[in-house]
C-alpha cells in the first residue's frame, strides 16, 4: 500500500494552526522568576507579592519548602562553633558538632573557649569524694576542641543538621525523676540560660525566642524521666506542646551511624560541670549559675503562664509583678499523712486554727491541702492563685514556682530547729518573691539565713511550729505590702 500523502487542504490547515500558536505564545506575559524562587517558603512569596494571596494554609506553607539540607562547606573552611552564652554547667553553642558520641567545638581561637570541665562531664552519678570528682572530669571521648583544618580532615565536606534550638541534658537519671529537680533545677536552668537572649520579656511572657524543637537526654532511657506524681510530663507538655524528646537509645542510633551532625543552636546543660560554679558553691543549686547572665525580671513568666494556663487558669490575669490578688490566698501544704518530716500533731492543729482565725477576721482565703490528694490541674490552679504558701521542707513546696510574683508573694518553710537547706529558699528568691524560714517561733529571711545543716530530727515527725507566730507574719506581709504599693 503506497504511503499516505497529506492533501493541500490539510497542509494549509496545519500551517494556520502553527501560526496561531506562535501568535498566542508571544502575547502571553513572560515569567521572569528564577527556579530558586519556586521553592521559597510560602510566607516569603506572599510577602514579596504584596500579601494579596491571603493567609497561608498548612499545605501551601510546607509543601513549597525545600528539605532540610546538610550544612555543607565543600572544599572551604568548616563553619566555626560559636559560644553565645556560658556559665559553669550552662552553655549556648551555635554549630556544635558531634560524631560517634563525641562533641566537637570547632575554633581557630581555642584560648577563647572555657575549660571543658565547666561545660561537660562523663555524666556519672554525683558521688562525694576526690575519686568520684575526678571520674566526672571530661576526656576526649566527651568533648574535643579542634581547629578548622582538623575538622575538615575529620568531618569531610558536610554535616547533617539538627535544625532549630535543641536543649541537651548531659545528666544521668539520678535527679531527673524528682519533680523539684526537674522543674526548679533542670527546667529552671535551661530557661534562665536561654531567656538571657531576650532580656525584655514582659509579664505576659511573650518572647521573640524560638521554641526549642527537641530535648535530648543522651544518658537517660525513655522510661526514667517521669516522676512518681506525673508532674514532670505535665510541665514539659504544657510549657512546650510541640517539643520532641530523644533518649539514650536514640542517641546510640545517631552514634552508630558514624555520621557528623551539627546542632544549629543548643543549650547544653551538665550538672557536674555546674558544680564548679561560684554561685552553686554558695547555694548548692545548679541553676544558680545561670543567674549571673542578663535577663528580664519576668524571665520565668513564659513558662509559668503556659503551665498554669494549660491547667485552665489565666496566667495573664494580674500577672504583672506590680499586681496583687484582691483577696489574698494562703495555702498550707500539709505533710501530716506523709509519714516523714511532719509537724508535731498539736502544733499542726494550732496552726490550722490560727489560719482559720485569719480567714474569719480578715477575709483571707485559706486552703489546708495535701498535694498528693489533689489532681494535677487542682495543684497548678491553686498554686497559681496563692499569695502565701507554707509547709514543712519537702517536695510539695515545688509548687511555689507557679505562684505569681507580686509584692505580697511569700513562701514560709518550716524546719526542725537548727536545720536549713537552700532548695526552696533560693528558688523563691530567684522568682522575685520573699522566703521565710521557721524554727518553731523564730523566723529568718535573707540575708540573715543560717548555714546549711541537717541535724538529727530534720527528717523526723516531731517538727515544732508556733502557729500564732506564723499567722502574725502572714498578716504583716499582706498589710505591709499594701503600704508598699501605695
Amino acid at each position: 500500500m503506497p504511503p499516505l500523502v497529506p492533501t493541500s487542504r490539510e497542509i494549509c490547515l496545519l500551517a494556520l494552526l502553527f501560526a496561531g500558536l506562535l501568535f498566542m505564545s508571544a502575547s502571553l506575559p513572560k515569567n521572569s522568576r528564577q527556579l530558586t524562587e519556586l521553592i521559597l517558603p510560602y510566607s516569603q512569596v506572599v510577602q514579596e507579592g504584596g500579601g494579596d494571596a491571603g493567609a497561608p494554609t498548612l499545605e501551601t506553607q510546607y509543601t513549597l519548602q525545600s528539605l532540610n539540607r546538610p550544612l555543607s562547606w565543600g572544599l572551604g573552611q568548616v563553619p566555626q562553633t560559636k559560644i553565645v552564652v556560658h556559665v559553669p554547667g550552662w552553655t549556648i553553642f551555635d554549630r556544635l558538632y558531634f560524631c560517634n558520641g563525641t562533641m566537637f567545638v570547632v575554633t581557630d581561637q581555642p584560648e577563647s573557649i572555657p575549660d571543658r570541665s565547666l561545660m561537660t562531664s562523663t555524666s556519672l552519678f554525683i558521688e562525694n569524694g576526690p575519686i568520684a570528682e575526678a571520674s566526672r572530669l571530661p576526656t576526649d571521648k566527651e568533648m574535643q576542641i579542634i581547629s578548622t583544618n582538623e575538622a575538615a580532615r575529620l568531618f569531610g565536606t558536610d554535616a547533617e543538621r539538627l535544625d532549630g534550638v535543641t536543649w541537651f541534658a548531659n545528666d544521668p537519671k539520678q535527679f531527673i525523676t524528682h519533680y523539684y529537680h526537674w522543674s526548679a533545677e533542670l527546667f529552671f536552668g535551661f530557661w534562665r540560660t536561654y531567656s538571657s537572649l531576650d532580656p525584655s520579656i514582659p509579664p505576659s511572657g511573650n518572647t521573640s525566642l524560638p521554641t526549642p524543637r527537641r530535648m535530648i537526654f543522651a544518658h537517660l532511657d525513655a522510661a526514667n524521666w517521669r516522676d512518681y506524681a506525673a508532674m514532670n510530663q505535665w510541665v514539659l507538655r504544657s510549657a512546650f506542646p510541640s517539643i520532641s524528646m530523644e533518649f539514650m537509645n536514640d542517641w546510640k542510633e545517631r552514634v552508630d551511624m558514624g555520621r557528623v551532625f551539627v546542632m544549629d543552636r543548643v543549650v547544653f546543660a551538665d550538672r557536674a560541670a555546674a558544680m564548679h560554679g561560684e554561685l552553686f558553691l554558695r547555694t548548692q543549686r545548679t541553676a544558680a549559675n545561670a543567674f549571673a547572665l542578663p535577663g528580664s525580671v519576668n524571665w520565668w513568666s513564659t513558662i509559668r503562664n503556659n503551665v498554669v494556663g494549660f491547667a485552665g487558669l489565666d496566667g495573664l490575669d494580674g500577672g504583672s509583678v506590680k499586681g496583687a490578688e484582691r483577696t489574698p490566698v494562703i495555702t498550707y501544704i500539709s505533710r501530716q499523712e506523709w509519714g516523714r518530716r511532719m509537724l508535731v500533731p498539736e502544733d499542726h492543729d494550732r496552726l490550722v486554727q490560727e489560719l482559720h482565725t485569719l480567714r474569719d477576721t480578715y477575709g483571707y482565703e485559706v486552703n489546708i491541702v495535701a498535694m498528693d490528694k489533689l489532681t494535677r490541674i487542682e495543684q497548678f490552679q491553686l498554686a497559681g492563685r496563692t499569695t502565701i504558701m507554707m509547709g514543712v521542707h519537702g517536695n510539695g513546696l515545688t509548687s511555689l514556682v507557679w505562684m505569681r510574683p507580686t509584692p505580697k508573694s511569700t513562701v514560709m518553710e518550716f524546719f526542725f530547729p537548727e536545720g536549713f537547706a537552700h532548695d526552696y529558699e533560693y528558688t523563691t528568691r530567684a522568682l522575685g518573691m520573699v522566703h521565710y524560714g521557721f524554727w518553731n517561733d523564730r523566723s529568718f529571711t535573707r540575708p540573715d539565713v543560717p548555714p546549711v545543716n541537717y541535724p538529727e530530727g530534720f527528717q523526723g515527725n516531731r517538727i515544732p511550729i508556733d502557729g500564732a507566730a506564723v499567722a502574725r507574719l502572714c498578716h504583716q506581709r499582706l498589710t505591709l505590702s499594701d503600704e508598699a504599693d501605695d
